[in-house]
């Protein structure tokens, strides 16, 4: 592939690589907690920090990491023991974030400087092996902690009142969950963008409950939906010559509603062909004269050019 041949490409695709397996990773527990829109807002706060890096000449990536998990801890703090309603904290958040990094990149000599888009929407062309080397360790520990702590995330995000009654530190288990989120936002800026990354924390995971039966299984469906719309999508950028971020996005939004298809056609299919009779008069049994046919660990009687299978008080159509 001629793609591979450019080294500012080859790092796009290891970024890509490690935002596809990241971003689902954490939003998973966001999706449990219902707090879908929390990756946006840490997003804008995460701009200020970019905002203080192009403005005093420092890396970007690392202030916008810091300004990030600030934020996420202070908005975690005041949803777990303020007053006000998790959605007037983000609003507050959202606002405050875009505010301070509008005033602060105003301040800039320069002015607007040309790679802001980058980080607000992402492109393929601005990943330095720097930013890959920070990214890359980003993820490792996100990983890390997202995965060997998989059992308490999950626990704290679907229960907090039994988590917090089977002796888990839930407070310090919701900081760590926000400050996963924070990470994960700056690993994903210079690729999906600040004001995209939470739809590829998300789309994937609603895509992966459409398929899956399971956490686990959840998980799974969207770390692979995450992989493969992060690289299909910035290779299908480099070559229509469209913003990165907002080509992954799309195909994840593609791939969440051909899931959604499925799951209806599969559940509809299912239901036609496991039909529940309540009204059937004949009971079924070894004498009844109709033929028998094995079915997995019962038997289907044939009956009227139906096969009915006992099921507790009433009988199935297969």
């Amino acid at each position: 592939m001629d793609i591979l041949h450019y080294a500012f490409m080859q790092r796009a695709l290891l970024a890509a690589l490690l935002v596809g397996l990241t971003a689902p990773v954490v939003g998973i527990y966001l999706v449990q907690r219902r707090l879908a829109l929390i990756g946006d807002g840490i997003g804008h706060v995460a701009l200020t920090g970019v905002a203080i890096g192009i403005l005093t000449g420092t890396a970007p990536v690392l202030t916008a990491l810091a300004c990030a998990v600030a934020g996420a801890v202070a908005i975690e703090l005041i949803r777990l023991r303020g007053r006000a309603g998790a959605d007037v904290v983000l609003a507050v958040l959202f606002y405050g974030g875009i505010a301070g990094g509008v005033v602060l990149i105003g301040l800039s000599p320069d002015g607007t400087p040309a790679n802001l888009t980058s980080y607000l929407f992402g492109a393929i062309t601005t990943t330095s092996p720097s930013d890959l080397a920070v990214f890359a360790v980003l993820a490792a520990v996100v990983l890390l902690v997202a995965v060997g702590l998989a059992p308490r995330l999950f626990a704290v995000s679907n229960d907090e009142e039994w988590a917090r009654a089977s002796g888990m530190h839930v407070t310090g288990l919701n900081l760590l969950v926000a400050i996963l989120t924070a990470t994960t936002v700056v690993i994903s800026m210079r690729i999906v963008g600040l004001l995209l990354i939470s739809a590829l924390m998300i789309v994937p995971n609603a895509a992966a409950q459409q398929l899956a039966n399971s956490f686990r299984g959840s998980l799974l469906c969207a770390v692979g939906i995450g992989v493969c719309v992060s690289v299909a999508g910035t290779v299908a950028s480099f070559y229509a010559g469209t913003p990165s971020g907002g080509t992954i996005v799309l195909l994840a939004i593609a791939v969440f509603l051909v899931a959604v298809v499925a799951a209806g056609g599969l559940r509809a299919v299912h239901a036609r062909r496991h039909h529940t009779s309540f009204d059937h008069s004949h009971e079924h049994g070894p004498d009844c004269g109709h033929q028998t046919v094995p079915h997995g660990d019962h038997v289907d009687y044939v009956h009227d050019g139906h096969r009915h299978a006992v099921h507790g008080a009433h009988y199935d159509d297969h």
